[in-house]
């Protein structure tokens, strides 16, 4: 049975026809809609006439490489990535969230897990508590709408991944107070540890710093963690 039009719509992208058929079997029967490729140049072509919610990517496909297809998504397209690998070092974790994937799990693992991280993801681009939030945070040229998740710099929106969003919201809500590494993962979710965080953050000053190398709006506290102010 199909999933209704509203549910979530994710791209499952894996050369191995077997977990791709498994995959999307498992996550229909959990109430998802479900679109298979089998390289980087089928994701494109399905990405081109359809709008999707997550792409599951496989890193070690034949032709162009799950990382690499996901920075050339990144350059046009902030839908939140779940990597997919049997890699499981930390320099290969490092190195998605480097790429900007959202996050990441090693094969093999449990279908549940994938499902709950997908899950995970999903919520990220949510706020938990919106109507006790001011609408928007303003910082240098700056505008964050905290319900939309959405930055707009003298207008023109920046674009962010989900993860991207879900670390600026956390600072955003508390405009110029210090917040942990520690926090800060509770804050975003997922499986980020505390050096994910550290790659998240460059990846968000890349952004919004004149000079990411001497950050004026997304400071770091030495011991303590980082904070986000209006310089």
């Amino acid at each position: 049975m199909e999933a209704a039009p509203d549910k979530p719509h994710i791209l499952v992208v894996d050369d191995d026809t077997r977990l791709r058929d498994l995959l999307k079997s498992f996550l229909s029967r959990s109430d998802f809609r479900v679109t298979v490729a089998g390289s980087a140049n089928e994701a494109r072509e399905r990405i081109a006439v359809l709008d999707f919610d997550l792409i599951v990517l496989d890193v070690m496909m034949p032709g162009q490489t799950g990382l690499d297809f996901a920075t050339e998504l990144r350059r046009t397209d902030n839908v939140p990535i779940l990597m997919l690998t049997a890699r499981g070092e930390a320099k290969d974790r490092i190195a998605g969230l480097e790429t900007g994937v959202d996050d990441y799990l090693g094969k093999p693992f449990e279908p549940r897990e994938l499902l709950l991280r997908i899950q995970s993801v999903l919520r990220r681009g949510r706020p938990a508590e919106v109507a006790a939030a001011p609408g928007y945070v303003a910082f240098g040229p700056f505008q964050f709408d905290l319900a939309l998740g959405e930055l707009t710099q003298k207008g023109t929106r920046v674009p962010l991944t989900e993860t991207e969003i879900a670390l600026l919201r956390a600072l955003a809500t508390r405009m110029g107070e210090v917040l942990s590494r520690e926090a800060l993962c509770k804050s975003v979710g997922g499986d980020l540890n505390e050096r994910a965080i550290d790659v998240q953050v460059t990846r968000l000053r890349r952004k919004i710093e004149p000079d990411p190398g001497f950050p004026r709006y997304l400071r770091t506290v030495r011991g303590q963690g980082y904070r986000l102010v209006d310089a």
